[in-house]
């Protein structure tokens, strides 16, 4: 008897198993064929893709008029600084990136159901436990602050800062990226930026120092010199003033060394020293002027020592 009814009730629940499995299944293929459902998971997606999209769009229209204004600054007859104007605008345009893409995520999953109240509040309370922690973010982020403030340099310059040396490629809040002159990027957080050489603020001189031989006419030499480089200032673009002819810099054993300066825009002296180191050497040339270079006399004595 007991068996019986022991077999009863396995079938009865069974049968009650059984039966919410079904009504699960009926419930989920009654949501999957529902057209409300699909309407409404349509209209989310079109209108997830439309905040991407305007949220692309409003990037690229403040882009265009940050660089509109840039342009204007720069025709303006008030003549402000280039260096300054290109430096904020990029720092602008990464603000302005940043928020918008900010601001679209909450809208996309504002449009999941999540309410956007509790996650700000607590994106306001991780924040504040980041800022606690994280000093060193919080150090760069000043540091870059300062750097644009006080215009310690700018997008374009040539700096160096500690062992890195290059040209500025972008001053953001967190970091500056330098590239060097054989195309490495350097990226340095702006707090480990303590002592900085810009190169690109005045004007750089160029010093070019020319030996000849001891026994050739110095004054002769120093005539072709500011004869060469005077020629030379009329065609280089890259020189600011008429170069200097110094006269004699030093005497080291068979060698007359002459020195020329001459005054160039920023970062272009090693350019004009090549092309005048040139220009001096075929002008020496020329004229027969012998430019010093390593010998070997030998002498032969005689019998008598003579």
């Amino acid at each position: 008897m007991d068996q019986w009814l022991h077999l009863f009730l396995a079938d009865e629940k069974a049968g009650a198993t059984m039966t919410t499995w079904e009504q699960f299944q009926k419930q989920i293929m009654g949501y999957i064929s529902d057209p409300a459902v699909w309407t409404n998971v349509l209209f989310t997606i079109i209108k997830i893709i439309l905040i991407y999209v305007i949220g692309r769009i409003i990037i690229k229209i403040a882009n265009k008029a940050l660089e509109h204004m840039l342009v204007e600054r720069e025709k303006s007859p008030l003549k402000f600084d280039v260096r300054r104007t290109r430096t904020i605008g990029k720092l602008m345009g990464n603000i302005i990136k940043y928020a918008v893409n900010f601001t679209m995520v909450l809208m996309i999953l504002n449009q999941f159901g999540i309410r956007l109240e509790p996650l700000l509040a607590g994106a306001g309370v991780v924040g504040l436990a980041v800022g606690f922690g994280a000093q060193s973010l919080v150090k760069d982020v000043i540091t870059g602050f300062f750097i644009i403030f006080e215009d310690q340099f700018a997008v374009g310059d040539v700096i160096q800062t500690g062992n890195f040396k290059g040209t500025v490629e972008e001053i953001g809040l967190r970091v500056t990226r330098i590239k060097s002159w054989t195309g490495e990027v350097h990226i340095i957080p702006n707090g480990t930026i303590t002592q900085v050489t810009n190169f690109s603020v005045n004007n750089s001189i160029a010093v070019v120092d020319v030996s000849i031989a001891y026994e050739e006419d110095t004054d002769k030499a120093i005539a072709i010199m500011k004869q060469t480089v005077s020629k030379n200032y009329e065609t280089n673009v890259n020189m600011v003033k008429e170069p200097e002819v110094l006269g004699v810099q030093a005497l080291v054993g068979a060698n007359v060394t002459l020195r020329v300066t001459v005054e160039c825009k920023p970062n272009m002296q090693f350019a004009v020293a090549r092309e005048l180191y040139a220009e001096i050497k075929k002008a020496f040339d020329s004229h027969g002027i012998e430019i010093p270079y390593p010998r070997v006399v030998n002498y032969h004595k005689n019998e008598k020592g003579e």
